[in-house]
C-alpha cells in the first residue's frame, strides 16, 4: 500500500465473551470518531464485528475502509498453566509473567519435592489450559528440574503449545523432548535470583496465542478474524497502560471491574531511594497485572460482598444477601432503580478497594542480619499519580461515579495511591491505545491523552 492509499482511520475492536466493542479512531489526531458495541456470538464472533462496523460506518463512511486491529478475550481468553521448579521462585515468577502476558492463570504447579509419580496429567485435564509456561532454574544453574518437567509434560499427554522460559542451558535438550509439541524457547524469566525478566516470555506467549490459541478456540470460520487479532485483551490493555504512563510521565493504575473478575494493571517506576533496603527473591517489575477471580459485579457478586470489611457502615444498614444472589444468578441483569444503582456502586467500591489492596499489599520495616529491610507483599502504589477505572459499571454509571466508587482507606499499612487523579475510561480507550501502540504510536499517544485531559 502506498502512502497515498494508507488508511486515514483505524477501527479498534475488542472481542469479549459477552460484548464486542469497537472504536473508530483518526490516525492523525487520535480523535475518537465513533464507538459501537454488539453482543458476542461464540458461534461466530465476527457477526458482532460486522454489526459494529455497520454502526460506525453510518456515523463516518471512512470506517468501511479503515485499518482494523483487534484483541480478544472471547471464549474464556487465554488460559495459562505455569509449571516451575520451586513454588516461591520460578513458579511464582512464571505466574507473574503469565498475568502480565494477558493470561488467566488456571494452575501453578511446582515440581520440586513432589513424588515421582506425577499428578500433572490430572491437573492439566481439570484446569484445561490453552498454553503451558515452563520455567525452572537460573541460567548456568541446575538443568535437571526444567528438563524433567518437560519430560513429564510429554508423558502426561500434553500436546498444546508450550513457552519454555527456564534455564537457557537446558533449551537444546528441551527442544528434543518437545519435538512433537508446538513450543518456543525464550529468555529465562529468572536469569538469577532476585531478577525477573518478563519481556521475552511475554512476547513468546503473545506469539503462541496468535498462532495456536486463537484458531484453536474455533471462535470464527473467517480468515479475517485471525488476521486482525493482535493479542489477548488484557495484554493489549496493559500495553495501553504503559503508553498512558509514558504520555503522562506518571505512575498509572487501571482497575477493570467485570462481571466475574477485577483486573488491576499498574505501571510503577521503582523508587531508587528504597531499593537499597529492599530484598526480593522474585523482583517486582515496573509493569504488573493481577486478576482477582472472586471480585466482580455479577458471577462473583456474593464473594465480592463477603470480602468487604465488617465495619463498613453501608453493610450494617441492610441485608444485601438476596440482592447479590440475584445478580449472581442473572449475570445479564441491568440496574433500573436508584437503589439498584446504589448497590451496584457499593459492589464496585468493594471490588476496587479489595483488588487494589491485593495488588499493592502492605509494607513494613523488619530487621535482618544485613540491617533494616522493607518487607513488601505487592507493588507499592503510594506514589501513583493517576488511577483509571474501567468496566461497564463505571462506563455506564451515574454522573461523577468515580468520586463515590474509586475510593479506599490507606489505614493498616496498605500501599495504596494517596492523592491520585481519578478518571473513568468511559469510551473504552485503553484497549484501542494498546492496539495502536506498535503500528501507530503517535496516534496511540494522542488517544491516551483523552482519558485525563477533560479532568
Amino acid at each position: 500500500m502506498t502512502r497515498a492509499e494508507a488508511p486515514e482511520t483505524a477501527v479498534c475492536v475488542d472481542f469479549g465473551s459477552t460484548w464486542t466493542k469497537a472504536l473508530h479512531v483518526d490516525l492523525t489526531s487520535g480523535e475518537v470518531l465513533g464507538s459501537a458495541s454488539a453482543p458476542t456470538s461464540l458461534h461466530e464472533v465476527m457477526e458482532a464485528y460486522d454489526a459494529c462496523l455497520t454502526a460506525l460506518t453510518e456515523t463516518d463512511a471512512r470506517a468501511a475502509t479503515a485499518e482494523v486491529l483487534a484483541c480478544s478475550s472471547a471464549g474464556g481468553g487465554l488460559r495459562i498453566a505455569v509449571v516451575g521448579n520451586e513454588e516461591l521462585v520460578t513458579a511464582e515468577a512464571g505466574r507473574r509473567v503469565a498475568l502480565s502476558s494477558g493470561g488467566k492463570v488456571v494452575a501453578v504447579i511446582a515440581t520440586a519435592g513432589r513424588e515421582a509419580e506425577s499428578d500433572l496429567e490430572a491437573t492439566l485435564g481439570f484446569t484445561t489450559p490453552d498454553l503451558v509456561l515452563l520455567t525452572g532454574g537460573t541460567d548456568g544453574g541446575n538443568r535437571d528440574a526444567v528438563i524433567g518437567a518437560a519430560r513429564e509434560l510429554v508423558a502426561a499427554g500434553w500436546r498444546g503449545p508450550v513457552v519454555v522460559a527456564g534455564n537457557r542451558d537446558a533449551n537444546p535438550e528441551i527442544d528434543e523432548i518437545l519435538a512433537d509439541v508446538p513450543h518456543v524457547t525464550c529468555d529465562n524469566v529468572v536469569p538469577k535470583i532476585g531478577v525477573l525478566a518478563p519481556e521475552s516470555a511475554r512476547a513468546a506467549v503473545r506469539e503462541m496465542f496468535l498462532e495456536h490459541v486463537i484458531g484453536g478456540k474455533n471462535l470464527s470460520n473467517r480468515t479475517d478474524f485471525r488476521r486482525i487479532v493482535q493479542g489477548a485483551t488484557p495484554d493489549i490493555v496493559l500495553q495501553g497502560v504503559e503508553t498512558l504512563a509514558e504520555v503522562l510521565g506518571e505512575d498509572v493504575v487501571v482497575v477493570d471491574v467485570g462481571g466475574a473478575t477485577t483486573d488491576v494493571h499498574s505501571v510503577v517506576r521503582p523508587d531508587p531511594e528504597a531499593e537499597h533496603v529492599r530484598e526480593e527473591v522474585v523482583a517486582v517489575t515496573p509493569v504488573t497485572r493481577t486478576v482477582e477471580g472472586d471480585l466482580g459485579m455479577r458471577w462473583s457478586a456474593t464473594t465480592t460482598l463477603e470480602s468487604a470489611g465488617h465495619d463498613d457502615p453501608c453493610l450494617a444498614e441492610s441485608d444485601l444477601t438476596a440482592e447479590v444472589e440475584h445478580r449472581r444468578n442473572n449475570p445479564g441483569w441491568l440496574p433500573r432503580t436508584e437503589q439498584d444503582k446504589d448497590i451496584d456502586e457499593l459492589l464496585a467500591r468493594i471490588a476496587i478497594s479489595t483488588a487494589l489492596q491485593r495488588h499493592a499489599g502492605r509494607s513494613r520495616v523488619v530487621l535482618s542480619p544485613s540491617g533494616k529491610v522493607i518487607e513488601r507483599t505487592g507493588t507499592d502504589l503510594r506514589r501513583v499519580g493517576v488511577v483509571i477505572g474501567s468496566g461497564g459499571v463505571l462506563r455506564h454509571g451515574r454522573d461523577r461515579i468515580e468520586e463515590r466508587v474509586m475510593r479506599w482507606s490507606v489505614r493498616g499499612g496498605w500501599q495504596l495511591p494517596e492523592e491520585p487523579l481519578r478518571a473513568v475510561d468511559s469510551d473504552y480507550v485503553l484497549a484501542a491505545v494498546g492496539l495502536l501502540s506498535r503500528s501507530h504510536p503517535d496516534a496511540a499517544r494522542r488517544l491516551a491523552t483523552h482519558l485525563t485531559e477533560s479532568r
